[in-house]
C-alpha cells in the first residue's frame, strides 16, 4: 500500500472515529510522517507516549516538556481519558503492558483501564494508535483494535529513500548517479522487503563499495531477513544461463521472462510468472538450473527445506510455513527453490494416520498460497519421482508449466564437457569433446562433472596435466544411473513424453564418410 493510500486509510478511520488503532511498524519515524500528515488534514494534535519520556507533543524539542508522571502506562491513559484536546496519541511499545505473564493485577488494571478510555473516546475527537513491529493485544480488546500492517514501506517509500540518498551523495561526494533506462525500478524492486532504514543504510554501502547503486550488493542484504525464517535458506549464487549446458527450450522460455517483473510488462498486459516444476532424471541439471535462474534474473534465490518446516510441537509447522511463506514475499520480487519435492511431501495421503494430518495441512497451505499468491515470487519445484507427487500439484494453475529434464544428448554433454573443463581452468579445445560426447552416451550431467573430477586426481597424482585419455579412461570404467535404474529411467521418460515440455531441443546430427553421426560445432566462450 502507497503512502498516499495509508493517509487515506488513517483518514477514514479517524474520522469514523474508530478508537484503537494497531500499526505494527518497526519504522517510527516512517509512521509518524504518515500520522503528522493525517493529523494535519484533520485539525488534529499528535501526541507520542514511550514509557522513558512519558506524554510529549511529536515535534517537541528532545527532552522539552517531559511530563515524568505520565511515563506510567496508567497514568497516561487517564491523561488521554481526561484531555479535551482534538487529538491523536500514539503509544509506542506498549505490547508489554499488555503480556498476562507479568505481574497480573498491574495487567488486569491496564486492560480494564484501556477499556474505559475507549469507551469515551467513541463520543471525542481523540483516536489513540498503538505503535510496535510486535503484534501483541488481550482478548478483551478484540473488537476494539484495528490493526494495520505497516511493517515494510511502499514502493513510492522506498523512492523516497532512494531520492535522499542520492541527494545525499551528490551534495556531500560530488557522486553524480545515472538511475536511467530501467535502472532506478530495478534498484527499488531490489530494494523491496528493507524497511526503509535498511534500505537507506544498503544504498549508501552499494555506493562505498562500488560507487554507484549496485542491484547485487542490494539483493545480498537481504540475506540477513531470510535468516531469520528457519525454514529458508538464502543462496548466494553465481552461476547463470552459460553454466547450464543444454536444455535450449527451458532456457528459452526463461529468457522470455526475464523482465516480467518491471513495470514495463504489467503496463503491456503482462502477469507476473508463478512458476516451473522441473521432472526428471537425477543428476540432469534442475538444481543448477534453479541457481541459474536466479542470477540471471538478479533476484535472491531462497530455497525452502521442507524438512525444516515439521516441529514436535502441535500446530508449530504450520506456523513455520506459514512464517517462511511470507517471509519469501516480503522480500519478493525473488525466486523460491523447493528442491526434491517428493521427499518433503511424501505420504499425505496417509498423513491422517501416521501424523495426525500434518503433512497433509503443509501441503494444502503451500498449496493454496501458490494458487491465491499475488506477490512476485517464482516457484522453481524439482522432482526426481513424478509418481509421488500428488495430483492436485500438477494441475494447471499451480504452476505456469511443467518440464522435463532428460539426460543430456550428444551435443548437450559435448557442452557440459566444455563447461566444467573450463570452470577447471582448462581450454576444452585442448580436448576431443567429439569423442569424450559420444562416449559418454547415458551419463547426466553430474556424472560428467564426476568423470572429469576423477580425471584430475588421476593426472595430479602422476604430476602431468589432464588429458582425454583420463576422461576416456573414466568414462569407461563408470557406470551410469541411466544403466543401474534403466527400467525407473525408462517410466519417466514415457510420463514426461505424454505430461510435460521437454527442456531440450530433439538431437540435430549429420552422416559423415564413416557413417558415424557426431555432432554439429559448437563454439566454446
Amino acid at each position: 500500500m502507497s503512502s498516499s493510500k495509508q493517509v487515506e486509510q488513517l483518514n477514514i478511520l479517524t474520522r469514523a472515529k474508530y478508537p484503537l488503532l494497531y500499526i505494527i511498524s518497526w519504522e517510527e519515524r516512517r509512521v509518524e510522517d504518515i500520522l503528522r500528515q493525517v493529523a494535519l488534514e484533520r485539525r488534529k494534535q499528535l501526541y507520542a507516549w514511550t514509557i522513558t519520556d512519558g506524554i510529549v507533543h511529536i515535534d517537541a524539542p528532545p527532552h522539552a516538556g517531559i511530563d515524568a508522571a505520565t511515563r506510567n502506562p496508567l497514568t497516561a491513559l487517564e491523561h488521554i481519558e481526561q484531555s479535551q484536546e482534538a487529538a491523536i496519541f500514539v503509544l509506542k511499545d506498549f505490547h508489554p503492558f499488555f503480556d498476562d505473564r507479568q505481574n497480573c493485577s498491574e495487567y488486569a488494571v491496564i486492560v480494564r483501564k484501556m477499556r474505559d478510555v475507549l469507551n469515551r473516546l467513541k463520543e471525542s475527537r481523540k483516536t489513540l494508535v498503538i505503535l510496535s513491529p510486535v503484534l501483541q493485544f488481550p482478548p478483551e480488546l478484540e473488537k476494539d483494535i484495528t490493526v494495520l500492517d505497516y511493517s515494510l514501506p511502499a514502493l513510492d517509500e522506498l523512492a523516497q529513500s532512494l531520492d535522499r540518498v542520492v541527494r545525499s551523495a551528490r551534495e556531500i561526494s560530488g557522486i553524480k548517479l545515472s538511475l536511467e533506462n530501467g535502472r532506478r525500478e530495478a534498484v527499488l524492486n531490489a530494494a523491496r522487503g528493507l524497511t526503509c532504514t535498511e534500505a537507506e543504510n544498503v544504498f549508501a554501502k552499494s555506493l562505498v563499495m562500488t560507487h554507484q547503486l549496485d542491484v547485487d550488493v542490494i539483493i545480498s542484504e537481504k540475506e540477513q531477513l531470510i535468516r531469520r525464517a528457519r525454514a529458508l535458506e538464502y543462496f548466494q549464487s553465481v552461476a547463470d544461463f552459460s553454466n547450464v549446458g543444454g536444455m535450449t527450450l527451458l532456457k528459452e522460455w526463461l529468457r522470455k521472462r526475464g523482465q516480467a517483473f518491471s513495470e514495463r510488462a504489467r503496463k503491456f498486459g503482462l502477469p507476473e510468472p508463478k512458476g516451473l516444476l522441473l521432472l526428471g532424471v537425477q543428476g540432469a541439471g534442475k538444481s543448477l538450473l534453479a541457481k541459474a535462474v536466479a542470477s540471471q534474473w538478479h533476484l535472491p534465490l531462497l530455497r525452502l527445506d521442507l524438512g525444516r518446516v515439521f516441529s514436535e510441537l502441535v500446530g508449530s509447522s504450520e506456523h513455520n510455513i506459514r512464517g517462511a511463506l511470507r517471509m519469501a514475499e516480503s522480500v519478493a520480487p525473488c525466486v523460491l527453490w523447493i528442491d526434491e519435492l517428493e521427499k518433503g511431501l511424501g505420504g499425505v495421503a496417509s498423513s491422517h494416520q501416521s501424523d495426525a494430518g500434518t503433512t497433509a495441512r503443509i501441503f494444502g497451505n503451500i498449496l493454496t498460497w501458490m494458487q491465491e499468491k499475488t506477490s512476485p515470487v517464482f516457484v522453481i519445484a524439482t522432482a526426481n519421482d513424478v509418481t509421488l507427487l500428488p495430483p492436485e500439484l500438477l494441475r494447471k494453475g499451480r504452476f505456469d508449466e511443467i518440464f522435463f529434464i532428460d539426460l543430456p544428448q550428444a551435443q548437450e554433454r559435448r557442452e557440459i564437457f566444455a563447461i566444467h573443463l573450463a570452470q577447471r581452468g582448462r581450454n576444452p579445445l585442448d580436448f576431443d569433446l567429439n569423442s569424450l560426447a559420444l562416449l559418454a552416451e547415458g551419463f547426466s550431467g553430474a556424472e560428467i562433472e564426476q568423470v572429469i573430477i576423477s580425471g584430475l586426481y588421476d593426472a595430479f597424482e602422476q604430476n602431468r596435466e589432464l588429458a582425454t585419455g583420463d576422461l576416456i579412461s573414466n568414462i569407461q570404467t563408470t557406470v551410469p544411473l541411466s544403466k543401474t535404474m534403466d527400467r525407473e529411467i525408462a517410466r519417466l521418460r514415457q510420463w514426461g513424453r505424454t505430461h510435460a515440455r521437454f527442456a531440450s531441443a530433439p538431437e540435430k546430427k549429420r552422416a559423415v564418410s564413416n557413417g558415424r553421426a557426431v555432432m554439429r560445432h559448437i563454439e566454446i566462450g
